[in-house]
């Protein structure tokens, strides 16, 4: 199963759910994404040749993050670019999410272990803008 949280025609989002199953190869992301977020399913036997990357210059003007939720239940609070509160949603053990535009927030309901994939380096105090999150009352849970 994958969702994809779509406000104003503007992805903030994608997520795989621990449930998702495919054959094969599958990417989420198009091409124009500066994080590509697939999924692989081969059988025993399968074989990718050795291969190495090319050096490729690329401009990144914004940290992409892929958050894998070992263990835990996370809410996760979106929002638009211009801090305003969208909607939130609840990631599971298994869970994977790519966060590409906009803001989120995060609340641990139960103990949570997260593995982060973002882009680097890391520029810090340049690469993030903090704000006050929304109160417990104002939370809208996504079907």
């Amino acid at each position: 199963m994958v969702e994809r949280i779509v406000i104003n025609g503007r992805e903030l989002a994608l997520i795989v759910r621990s449930a998702f199953w495919g054959d094969g190869i599958e990417f989420f992301t198009p091409s124009t994404y500066s994080q590509q977020l697939g999924y692989m399913n081969r059988p025993k036997g399968h074989s990718i040749p050795p291969h190495v990357h090319n050096r490729v210059l690329r401009e990144v003007y914004y940290t992409n993050e892929v958050l894998f939720i070992k263990s835990g239940r996370v809410r996760v609070d979106f929002y638009l670019e211009s801090q305003e509160y969208v909607e939130s949603t609840i990631l599971e053990k298994g869970d994977v999410i790519l966060l590409v535009h906009g803001g989120h927030g995060f609340e641990m309901l139960e103990s949570s272990e997260i593995l982060e994939v973002k882009q680097g380096p890391y520029a810090a105090g340049a690469d993030k803008t903090r704000f006050e999150p929304i109160s417990a009352d104002q939370v809208r849970l996504k079907d």
